[in-house]
């Protein structure tokens, strides 16, 4: 009789799985996770990896929960919050889908429209706190940039209300509307330009020199002119993604403008440092088809934006890329604000690959430095699946 080879068997780990946004991403509480997991650490990262099904050299990410995009390759870890008047930690971590790598470097701002409704189902918010019929306001502490979240939480009977008619472009079905704030995304002492300029010329050997918005706020982004660099602005994912020439050429830009920022000292280092900054094109608002097939007109938006993450180009817009467009936008003299039309606007609404999406930030400036207090806008999330995931025992 021939032995069957021993190896270690599959382990199962409570999770949830939950669209946030225009993202879907793997949630789990903290005391859930293998000891080794619940430290930030190589367990814990090889644990992720192995969930999501990544490295995968086929880009597939067949053996695990990821979608094979930047937007559905990510994890979410939650815990009651250990900072005063907060309700949840939340940290999030970008998969890589062929490289063994998570990013911690940054927040998602889609995946972080779940997080209330996660936090409120799994019993992380003090019961208290949750109304029978109304708005539960969710105090979120993002450990990734340190940063505080606001969801505004919908709830019918004492638990989370999922379904309704709220239309988010780049999701196909409606459900309930989630409002999140993004409380001063910038700290005091931190530089909202970390040059200290609205536009700066940014030369990158080889490729050229732009103009540029370099900003921090929701997440470091770097924006450029779409015209300079050939487009228009309208384009879906497929005219760039498709391109390896221009995705070459927007990771060297996205390199340089890492150095730039000083979020990297060497070109180098910009490789494991994929999640942040984000780059994007921004152009004058005008028509095109969304990739859904519904015609954006001119008039309905105040202008386009194309961003990339993870090095493809966005089907839809980042939340986190959201906030800094709505931040720029509000500050006169930004590329974002100047293809906007200029002028002072505490409200813009763009157009990105899969339709529109609109913004609103509060921003002053106090002795000569720019501040946002807060930035809005409305999401969606939703349950998709929960349960337990299962990896080999002997993976992390």
């Amino acid at each position: 009789m021939s032995r069957v080879p021993a190896y270690a068997p599959q382990i199962r780990i409570p999770a949830t799985y939950m669209r946030g946004g225009t993202s879907k991403g793997v949630f789990f509480k903290l005391t859930d996770l293998p000891v080794a997991a619940q430290v930030p650490g190589a367990a814990r990262d090889k644990l992720l990896l192995r969930v999501i099904g990544s490295p995968d050299p086929y880009g597939k990410q067949t053996d695990g929960m990821g979608g094979a995009t930047s937007s559905t390759s990510k994890a979410a870890i939650l815990a009651k919050s250990t900072q005063p008047d907060h309700d949840v930690d939340y940290l999030f971590g970008q998969v890589a889908i062929d490289k063994a790598f998570v990013d911690w470097s940054g927040n998602c701002g889609n995946l972080t429209s779940a997080v209330g409704s996660y936090a409120i189902h799994a019993g992380l918010v003090d019961p208290a706190r949750v109304p029978e019929n109304g708005l539960c306001v969710v105090r979120i502490w993002q450990a990734n940039i340190r940063k505080t979240i606001v969801a505004h939480v919908p709830v019918s009977q004492g638990q989370v209300q999922e379904t309704g008619d709220f239309e988010l472009d780049g999701v196909t079905f409606p459900s309930a509307e989630v409002q999140i704030d993004f409380v001063k995304p910038v700290d005091g002492d931190e530089s909202m330009f970390p040059t200290g300029n609205i536009v700066d010329d940014l030369e990158v050997p080889g490729v050229g020199t732009f103009k540029a918005t370099l900003i921090n706020a929701g997440i470091p982004t770097l924006f450029l002119n779409a015209a300079d660099l050939g487009y228009t602005g309208c384009e879906l994912q497929d005219a760039i993604n498709s391109d390896p020439a221009a995705l070459a050429r927007f990771e060297t830009i996205r390199a340089h403008g890492a150095v730039r920022m000083g979020l990297i000292k060497e070109i180098a280092e910009a490789s494991n440092r994929q999640h942040t900054p984000k780059v994007a094109i921004v152009a004058p608002a005008a028509n095109y088809t969304a990739s859904s097939g519904k015609a954006i007109a001119a008039s309905e938006i105040d202008l386009n934006v194309r961003a990339l993450s993870m090095g493809k180009l966005h089907h839809a817009m980042m939340g986190t890329a959201a906030v800094a467009i709505g931040t720029a936008a509000a500050i006169p003299g930004t590329l974002v604000n100047l293809a906007a039309g200029g002028g002072a606007r505490k409200v813009v609404t763009f157009g990105h690959p899969s339709g529109t999406l609109k913004v609103g930030a509060t921003a002053s400036q106090i002795n000569g430095d720019w501040k946002v207090e807060k930035v809005v806008m409305s999401r969606s999330a939703r349950i998709l699946m929960e349960g337990w995931v299962r990896i080999p025992g002997d993976c992390f």
